[in-house]
């Protein structure tokens, strides 16, 4: 049974840090790809970063790219958004994903597995 489970949200102060965490489960962690979305009040869900797990490369939405920074721990079978210099329309629901496919598929959201989420507030 593959399981997502995301951690760290919370409350900050705009020009804040964050880091969130995915704990994964139940996957052939090789084959996926490992991502970030994040789906803001009355707006459709973004990508915002993915990270292969076998090689580790990384790609971002653009408008995260200097700002946030995604990361995997092996070992711990954990990936890691962190996030800094928050502004107030980063608040959202931020949600891990596993899937297999290419760069285009897995920043349109075509994934396997989701997590439930993790609200991030950011306060101006």
């Amino acid at each position: 049974q593959v399981q997502l489970v995301e951690s760290g949200g919370g409350l900050v102060q705009a020009g804040g840090s964050l880091r969130l965490s995915c704990a994964a489960s139940g996957l052939t962690f090789s084959y996926y790809t490992l991502a970030w979305f994040r789906q803001a009040p009355g707006r459709e869900r973004e990508f915002v970063a993915a990270i292969t797990w076998s090689g580790g490369n990384t790609y971002y939405a653009d408008s995260m790219k200097g700002r946030f920074t995604i990361s995997r721990d092996s070992a711990k079978k954990t990936v890691y958004l962190q996030m800094s210099s928050l502004k107030s329309e980063d608040t959202a629901v931020y949600s891990c994903a596993a899937g297999i496919g290419t760069t285009a598929a897995i920043t349109m959201g075509q994934m396997h597995y989701w997590g439930k989420g993790a609200l991030v507030t950011v306060s101006s």
